[in-house]
């Protein structure tokens, strides 16, 4: 039955015109958001860096905050919302890493062009990047005084990421909320349990394979990311100090949970 257009407009609708509080741009802040892309040069690609960057620091607060919700959800015995939450985790993840494709249509010689400009600026100053690491569990104190242009509140929010539960803690919690012990030396046994008898744990199971699979999208993320960077400049140093695309490479190799890794071999 069609709606009937002379109709009267319910006085609790707020949807169109008639709702009159809140307009696109406004609601979006497109003004601000648009004023933020600030090249340093007359390069023509430098848009494009800065562009693609920010995104991914859009993205990044999104997964922080989806994070959290997943184990803030494991943390109470929720585990239907972070499965959830993973999966649009996941595929946040895999927009990450399709987004190199975007930054590769810029060839060495575009980047060259304006690259000097942005030393000592580097993605290595990410902090949001580092808070993505200590939410999944890979905690190092280190960056906290190598981030040395960090402002005093990212600095307060490293510290905060350092103190509080990580995605593994939320884990063990949940497996310990269904009576399985996760002392240091009981941990695997505990994993195979869940493992060898999914007809009573398979939501424990399919979790752990959500964070592995968050684990491996990070991990595919960062070979993608290093492949970029060699491309664009081999072997030259990053403009932040870094030795660039070896120190890059070598984080291609980290795990956030390896336990889940190691289960294979135990199976």
């Amino acid at each position: 039955m069609g709606l009937d257009a002379g109709a009267a407009v319910p006085p609790n609708r707020r949807f169109g015109e008639e709702g009159g509080r809140l307009f696109y741009g406004g609601y979006l802040r497109l003004p601000e958001l648009l004023d933020q892309q600030q090249p340093q040069s007359e390069a023509p690609d430098e848009l494009l860096f800065i562009t693609v960057h920010q995104v991914y620091e859009l993205w990044f607060k999104l997964l922080l905050h989806e994070l959290e919700v997943a184990r803030d959800a494991m943390l109470r015995s929720e585990l239907w919302l972070a499965r959830h939450q993973f999966r649009r985790v996941h595929a946040v993840e895999r927009v990450l890493i399709q987004q190199v494709d975007v930054l590769e249509t810029m060839t060495p010689q575009d980047f060259m062009a304006f690259r000097e400009n942005l030393a000592p600026a580097s993605g290595f100053q990410s902090v949001q990047f580092r808070e993505l690491e200590y939410l999944s569990g890979l905690k190092d104190p280190s960056y906290l005084s190598r981030l040395r242009d960090a402002s005093d509140t990212e600095i307060d929010r490293l510290r905060r990421r350092l103190d509080e539960p990580s995605l593994w803690d939320a884990y063990l919690t949940a497996l310990s909320q269904r009576g399985l012990p996760v002392s240091d030396d009981e941990i695997m046994a505990s994993l195979l349990t869940v493992a060898r008898d999914r007809r009573s744990h398979d939501d424990l199971w399919q979790l752990a394979e959500d964070l592995l699979t968050h684990d491996e999208t990070a991990a595919q993320w960062r070979a993608r990311h290093v492949q970029m960077v060699e491309r664009q400049i081999g072997t030259k140093s990053g403009t932040g100090g870094s030795t660039g695309a070896p120190y890059l490479r070598g984080r291609t190799r980290l795990h956030y949970f390896p336990l889940l890794w190691e289960l294979r071999t135990w199976l």
